[in-house]
């Protein structure tokens, strides 16, 4: 890369940059809004709430550094030209594949970068997310407890907590267990959630035992430490159910037979997968119109609103065409090879318009011409 090159190559990328940051910063808020639900509902720590946010951050660059390359390239490539940087090239000697070089060079890395997040980033990051989402869904403390209320869960438990600490710790508790014949209840002053051998405990600590047989007698216990079973109130914990976003290449190319039954069909996994393979072909497109919108056509000292919206509506136009193919081929297979032909048929057309722009006319070669015989003569 010759030093002209490497000079359009940092102007491109910057702006790049930050049309993706901004991107990212837009997607980060939408999905910080969404995982409030974990703190307010779920009584969740703010750790949990940013966690949850940066594993869904893989998914959300997926989708946006196209779009990001898209607008950070427009952005650059329209002020190098109203600024005559690119006609100055091409005055130099620069020749036509030269000057879009860097370009699309920068289009190749954000192509394979995004290749990388589809195929093994964001499967990781999903299933992080969804087993901790599970985790703080199926958390005894926060199906059974909430401070300073009466919470009532199946089999006649009542369950009452003063105070809960960030910890964990739950101070003055009470347990009230009502089935029907006998009657039992619980005070600790100090209690906290575990697990004994796999099972759901509650540890009880410096508490007493009352219970009311069917014939009225009253037996009473005080303790220094006890654990309470929870196995018979909580029920069976799911299993964790993954979705296709989930899921690595080769568990959507060859599923097993409990992800066809949990995650969907075939056809849904096989589109998803042709999808995050053809999906990086988007950043070739991106670029290939952004470089096509403003290099054209003529040189303009206006600004090139008209042609970056034309650009912009066919990018649009394309990507949604791209996600309906991913839904149709869930159901054909054969639409599932549109996937790929379609990202390098908007840019192959692009490219194609963008030279035929850039090549002479007749006017120019017949002016050249003319002058060459004025020289010679």
């Amino acid at each position: 890369m010759t030093l002209i090159q490497g000079y359009l190559f940092r102007q491109i990328a910057r702006p790049v940059l930050g049309a993706c940051a901004a991107l990212a910063g837009i997607g980060i808020l939408s999905q910080t809004l969404e995982q409030l639900e974990f703190v307010v509902e779920r009584g969740a720590s703010l750790g949990v709430m940013v966690t949850l946010t940066a594993l869904a951050l893989p998914q959300l660059l997926g989708v946006i550094l196209p779009i990001g390359l898209f607008v950070g390239a427009l952005i650059a490539l329209t002020r190098l030209q109203r600024e005559q940087e690119l006609i100055a090239a091409f005055a130099g000697g620069m020749t036509r594949w030269a000057a879009i070089r860097p370009a699309a060079l920068l289009a190749v890395i954000v192509a394979a970068l995004t290749l990388v997040i589809n195929v093994a980033v964001q499967p990781w990051a999903q299933r992080e997310a969804r087993d901790q989402a599970f985790a703080v869904r199926s958390d005894l403390a926060a199906l059974l407890v909430e401070e300073g209320r009466f919470v009532k869960g199946p089999g006649g438990l009542t369950i009452y907590v003063q105070q809960i600490q960030q910890n964990g710790l739950l101070t003055n508790l009470f347990v009230h267990i009502d089935d029907g014949t006998n009657v039992s209840t619980w005070n600790a002053a100090e209690a906290r959630f575990s697990r004994v051998a796999g099972e759901p405990y509650l540890l009880l600590g410096r508490g007493s035992w009352q219970r009311y047989s069917a014939d009225g007698v009253l037996n009473f216990l005080s303790f220094d430490n006890h654990a309470f079973p929870l196995a018979s109130f909580v029920g069976e914990a799911e299993a964790v159910q993954y979705k296709p976003s989930d899921l690595y290449l080769h568990q959507l190319f060859a599923p097993t037979p409990e992800l066809l039954r949990t995650a969907g069909s075939a056809g849904q996994l096989r589109a998803e997968g042709h999808a995050r393979l053809a999906s990086p072909l988007y950043a070739l497109t991106a670029m290939a119109m952004a470089l096509t919108a403003i290099l054209g056509g003529a040189f303009s000292r206006t600004g090139y609103g008209l042609r970056v919206a034309k650009a912009a509506a066919a990018f649009l136009g394309v990507r949604i065409m791209g996600y309906g193919l991913m839904a149709a081929g869930a159901w054909n297979d054969w639409v599932n090879a549109l996937q790929y032909l379609l990202p390098l048929a908007a840019a192959a057309i692009a490219l194609r318009l963008l030279f035929r722009a850039l090549k002479p006319g007749r006017a120019g070669r017949a002016a050249r011409a003319a002058s060459l015989r004025v020289a010679t003569s």
